[in-house]
């Protein structure tokens, strides 16, 4: 235990801080997935405020915010220019 009053106060402060910020990442993490993996502009717009409003809040590096960001229109891009093939078949058996 911290010998000084205030310490005690800013342990306290620490683990909220940590509980908050871990249950907003989590959440990020969460719609990033989400907007990868459908190809809905409103899935991503909801993920990119996200990632915003965590950087302007500071639980998250706004760089980090960038990135997340960016790799997430290339994934939007990506998934309206290329839609995902179904195999074929083969009608021939294989002797």
């Amino acid at each position: 235990m911290p010998n000084i009053k205030a310490a005690e106060k800013w342990a306290l402060q620490s683990e909220k801080r940590e509980t908050r910020n871990k249950s907003a990442k989590n959440r990020l993490k969460t719609l990033f997935k989400r907007a990868v993996d459908s190809t809905e502009n409103a899935a991503a717009l909801l993920a990119e405020s996200a990632y915003d409003k965590a950087a302007g809040k500071g639980i998250i590096h706004p760089n980090k915010a960038a990135r997340k960001k960016s790799r997430l229109a290339k994934a939007m891009k990506r998934a309206t220019i290329a839609p995902v093939k179904v195999a074929k078949k083969s009608s021939k058996a294989k002797k």
